[in-house]
């Protein structure tokens, strides 16, 4: 299997939730550790979840977000734990599942590869997802929660 995610020996990963800078997670997983962050997108179809956090699909719609890249490789590990991802656990038992997505400057221009971690789309409906139809989620933007209680 070929992985097209490593280029000049960083670790690069699509974030679209609390990963991005000024969300909840930014500080605590990737302050200072990341050496390198870009606006982007990628094709996908975005959904919030009731609990807080967003989730995405494959699809064809345009996902926001950024692009972010780390020196050093064990930081996908701290991110798996977080996403519950296991690389040896069967996909339909992670409650998410890391992939290769294509990621695009906001020209539209490809950027190459990157990591992103994406959710069954049975998942997503059965935890109650809403459709993100402009494709941006911020956790500052907290009042759909409200059509859930």
């Amino acid at each position: 299997m070929i992985f097209h995610t490593k280029i000049s020996g960083r670790v690069r990963v699509f974030v679209y939730g609390t990963l991005k800078p000024g969300e909840v997670n930014y500080q605590k997983y990737c302050a200072g550790l990341v050496v390198d962050t870009q606006r982007c997108t990628t094709l996908g179809q975005l959904f919030t979840l009731p609990m807080g956090y967003p989730a995405m699909t494959i699809g064809k719609e345009l996902v926001h977000g950024y692009l972010v890249s780390f020196a050093e490789p064990w930081i996908l590990d701290v991110l798996d734990e977080l996403e519950d991802y296991q690389p040896t656990r069967q996909m339909s038992g992670n409650l998410y599942n890391r992939q290769e997505v294509e990621v695009y400057n906001l020209q539209g221009l490809s950027l190459g590869w990157a990591w992103g971690y994406l959710m069954n789309p049975e998942r997503i409906k059965k935890l109650g997802g809403l459709l993100l139809p402009d494709g941006w989620w911020s956790g500052c933007d907290l009042s759909l929660q409200d059509s859930w209680d």
